[in-house]
């Protein structure tokens, strides 16, 4: 393999043979590590010139067949990690003189610029940046916004995400493409998330993506990975012979190859700077650190050796993030020192200088850096900022101020201010906290600070970085000038609360922070009142806590003018929880009309909290219609980090309605929304579609895995939606035993909407099991629920239970009847399936065996069809005993079984007439990946063309997803 051949390239390193990593470089090299691109030269696969691997067999077969899998028109991702200096950089350099006749792209992400979002992103697309032309509109404009080539509204990071997933296919259209990102561990946070959003939905693109870390980042969890660990003891003992020229003692030896561990970095660089005689006798490494710190200390010994301005231009080098040759000369420059007498020495290869400036090894930056006297990083700082352009790169030229700056300065801490709001307009939050929590250390007047702060914490907080929120929130309120500051600390303390889990502190204090905005800005504690109702309602609090917002809400002054969606819904909430149903009927159903008509914006701040005025009215149709149009609009306006929040609200009535296939398609398209966005996705619909399929295995392990995390995190609507998942499962597979406690559990809970769909489900567990205390409490409950409810679905759930309940033979008749009639009216399949099981089931027992079967029978058949194997199962053992001969019957939508989750996903889309990029733009994929979808959805449903897929998709089991 590549443990006996010769890869060949030219590399340029001061001195004379070296190692770097497992790899030999020569003298001479017009490549570097930092380039954008890689020149590929006519050679041989796999070889170029004076470059050997050793040791790395199997790591280069892992990276031969990424390549070659490429070449065949497939996609390849795969993270290279492991120890500082284990020889991460050679493989992927390895994995680039590999790649022949490919086009080969190539970033590095650098520690200092870990706070400039979409950094890495952008070395690594730069070359493409005139294929942007190829993209759909919103795409392009999101790249150039992040970007910085164009101005506009911030874009959603994973609009940028799909954005880069189409650049990179298009660019693969001519040639196989392979992307190099080196040094991931210091990428930018925004590049990270896009690229690993990009690397999870390649598939058939011709596209390689290769990463090389310290560590399995974050943000590349889960991915293909390969860990590079030290040489095998005789490659190091190779390797060490190569760099020492005195005979070492085998103890000693061997003790040197044990404490690197083979590290080829730490064999190279631990022999330099100790004399023959140290190095035989071992006295040398008495004294060393832990191994990046005795690589680092050889570097350090080497720094000090050189001339004072060859030090001064490598503190410079390493100070500049870019790595910019020019920058580098002009901030040399500036402090005096000429580069050409800098180098004329050389730099011990430490620095080369070339197209781009660029260090042996990113320890060597560190090292420099880490070494130097604060008052000279500044300086150097200093003439950096005053060497770049402030009209090109004002946010470098910034953050070059702020480290020049020896204590606070008010104009300093206002540019940063200022780059924070460029940041933030290209998208990147973490960028913008972290140049506001740097304006507030550099601030001078505490009202400015406290204003700074409060902007700060607010950025940290929706940047997911609480602990820094925290501490900026307690700077706010400690230097707030006035109450009105004062208040919006504790706004913001509260929302931190509130993201944190802790779901029992948040209401209380987001009731208080409301109350006390009343006088500042009455829109705004208007929002936070129905946060906080929502936040107790959902299940993160008491019932104390709910009345107790509640009736704040109803002390709000009327609205002047016509009152709005929101002073309706916060009127209705509050009405409902001080004076009951009943009383709070007429608004809630004046709230929902408002609702269904009230301004996009207004919904993506407060939408997802009024949500529930569906439920609580047991309107079907309503449930499953507002978010269509909602969904569309957050499209068009690029909103996607609200699209999980909004596909929730559509999944559960699509699930309610037994289009499993059409539920299961949402799933995963809310999972692949709220993997791109990182906003959290709520689990309700998958876990009620798993129940009602009856997949015990599958739904009773995430129906656990929802309960300890969800508990975990003291989500405790996670876990009312969990127990009433159990109990509609349970119930399904006929264990009433196991069905009650779960239906009682979720009843309890403080989550309005789920304790009040799972009072069916404990009347019915209570009822078989004989608890008829418990049955008919759950009754009474459901009576006050539905009952000033005059719809098909709220009074034929009721009708259903009453009947269940019943005493009297022909009240429980004329009950069943009724619920029939009135749930066949509404759009809920499975509760008018389960109302012919429930009368069936009665009607056996009450030896009317010939109208029994009639309704088992037809149970059956829509259970059949819905997919609901356990009802259906329950369903066909009482055909059984009604001594009827059942004949198994496979799912009508069996042809949905054949087809994944996103194959169903773009056989819909496709079938409703969108074109391949427009399928894509809405599953965030590639057009090429549908393509190829499309190809095995052809050939799974026996057809060859888009316009057969009418015929082969059943409409009756396939609903369009087109919303």
């Amino acid at each position: 393999m590549c443990t006996s051949w010769q890869l060949r390239c030219r590399h340029r390193k001061s001195g004379n043979l070296a190692w770097g990593g497992s790899l030999v470089y020569s003298e001479s090299c017009n490549w570097d590590k930092r380039r954008g691109t890689v020149d590929q030269r006519t050679r041989g696969a796999g070889h170029g010139e004076n470059v050997g691997l050793l040791g790395r067999g199997s790591e280069c077969a892992v990276l031969d067949e990424v390549i070659e899998a490429v070449r065949m028109g497939e996609s390849r991702v795969l993270v290279v990690h492991g120890a500082p200096g284990v020889g991460k950089s050679a493989l992927l350099e390895y994995a680039e003189n590999s790649a022949t006749g490919m086009r080969v792209l190539r970033a590095a992400g650098v520690e200092s610029e870990m706070e400039l979002a979409f950094a890495t992103l952008h070395q690594l697309c730069a070359p493409l940046l005139g294929r942007l032309e190829n993209l759909p509109v919103p795409q392009r404009d999101a790249l150039e916004t992040v970007f910085g080539m164009r101005a506009g509204a911030p874009p959603e990071r994973f609009l940028v995400g799909l954005a880069v997933l189409s650049l990179l296919s298009d660019a693969s259209e001519g040639r196989p493409l392979l992307c190099v990102v080196d040094d991931a561990q210091w990428m930018d946070r925004s590049s990270a998330q896009v690229l690993g959003f990009v690397a999870r939905r390649l598939l058939a693109e011709s596209v390689a993506l290769v990463f090389g870390s310290r560590q399995r980042a974050q943000d590349l969890l889960g991915l293909p990975e390969l860990e590079v660990t030290g040489l095998s003891d005789a490659d190091a003992h190779a390797l060490l012979d190569s760099v020492t020229h005195a005979r070492l003692d085998q103890h000693i030896r061997d003790r040197i190859i044990a404490e690197t561990k083979g590290n080829p970095l730490a064999l190279l660089e631990l022999p330099r700077g100790l004399t023959m005689t140290q190095m035989a006798g071992g006295f040398g490494l008495l004294n060393a650190d832990t191994l990046p710190g005795r690589i680092e200390q050889s570097f350090l010994d080497r720094i000090e050796d050189l001339p004072e301005q060859t030090r001064l231009l490598l503190l410079i080098a390493a100070a500049e993030p870019v790595g910019n040759p020019d920058l580098v000369r002009r901030a040399a420059e500036r402090l005096g020192a000429i580069p050409e007498t800098a180098l004329a020495g050389g730099t011990d290869g430490l620095l080369t200088i070339e197209a781009r400036v660029t260090f042996r090894h990113p320890l060597v930056r560190s090292a420099v850096y880490g070494s130097a006297r604060e008052k000279d990083r500044r300086a150097v700082h200093l003439a950096l900022a005053e060497a770049t352009d402030a009209r090109t790169d004002p946010d470098r030229r910034a953050w070059h101020l702020a480290s020049a700056a020896p204590g606070p300065d008010e104009a300093v801490a206002a540019e940063l201010e200022r780059s924070a709001g460029r940041a933030q307009a290209r998208g990147g939050l973490a960028a913008a906290a972290a140049f506001l929590q740097r304006s507030v250390a550099l601030t001078i007047d505490t009202s400015h600070r406290a204003e700074r702060a409060l902007s700060a914490a607010d950025a940290s907080l929706r940047a997911g970085d609480l602990d820094a929120a925290r501490k900026l929130v307690d700077i706010a309120d400690r230097d707030a000038q006035g109450e009105f500051q004062r208040v919006r600390a504790h706004l913001v303390r509260s929302h931190i609360t509130f993201a944190a889990g802790y779901n029992n502190e948040a209401p209380p204090m987001l009731l208080t922070a409301a109350q006390r905005l009343e006088p500042f800005d009455m829109d705004l504690a208007r929002e936070t009142y129905l946060v906080a109702w929502a936040s107790a309602s959902y299940g993160a609090a008491n019932r104390d806590s709910l009345m107790a917002i509640s009736r704040a809400m109803r002390e709000l002054p009327s609205p002047e003018g016509s009152p709005r969606a929101l002073d309706l819904v916060l009127e209705a909430y509050a009405l409902l929880i001080t004076d009951g149903r009943s009383a709070a009927l007429p608004t809630l159903r004046r709230a929902l009309i408002a609702l269904t008509g009230a301004p996009l914006q207004d919904l993506l701040k407060w939408g997802w909290a009024a949500g529930g005025l569906t439920a609580l009215l047991w309107e079907d149709r309503i449930m499953a219609e507002w978010p269509v149009r909602v969904i569309d609009e957050v499209r068009a306006a690029a909103a996607l980090s609200e699209l999980p929040i909004y596909l929730h609200a559509l999944g559960l009535p699509i699930v309610l309605s037994g289009d499993f296939a059409a539920a299961a398609a949402i799933v995963a398209q809310s999972e692949a929304v709220a993997a791109a966005t990182g906003v959290p996705m709520t689990q309700h619909t998958k876990l009620l579609l798993t129940a009602l399929q009856g997949k015990d295995a599958e739904a009773s392990a995430l129906i656990a895995a929802t309960i300890e995390e969800a508990g975990a995190g003291g989500q405790l609507n996670g876990v009312a939606s969990a127990h009433w998942a159990a109990a509609v499962l349970y119930n399904g597979l006929a264990r009433y035993e196991q069905a009650l406690p779960a239906a009682q559990a979720t009843t309890q809970s403080a989550n309005l909407l789920v304790s009040q769909w799972a009072l069916p489900e404990l009347v019915e567990a209570a009822a078989r099991v004989g608890d008829d205390t418990a049955a008919h409490g759950a009754l009474e409950d459901l009576a006050d629920s539905a009952e000033p409810c005059d719809t098909d679905w709220a009074q034929g759930v009721l009708a259903r239970c009453r009947a269940l309940l019943s005493d009297d033979a022909a009240a429980a008749d004329d009950f069943y009847r009724e619920a029939i009639e009135r749930l066949g009216r509404t759009l809920l399949r499975p509760e008018l399936a389960r109302a012919h099981l429930l009368y069936g089931e009665w009607l056996r027992r009450d030896r009317q065996r010939v109208e029994a079967r009639a309704h088992l029978r037809t149970a059956y058949e829509m259970f059949v069809s819905i997919g609901m194997e356990a009802f259906a199962e329950r369903a066909c053992r009482e055909l059984l005993a009604t001594g009827e001969t059942v004949r198994k019957r496979k799912n009508a939508g069996s042809t949905s079984e054949e087809l994944t989750p996103q194959e169903q996903q773009i056989a819909l889309l496709v079938r409703d007439g969108l074109s391949n990029p427009e399928v894509a733009a809405r599953l965030f994929v590639s057009p090429r990946t549908v393509e190829w979808h499309l190809r095995k959805i052809f050939a799974k449903l026996k057809i060859s063309s888009r316009r057969q897929l009418g015929d082969a998709l059943s409409r009756g089991e396939y609903e369009s997803m087109t919303q």
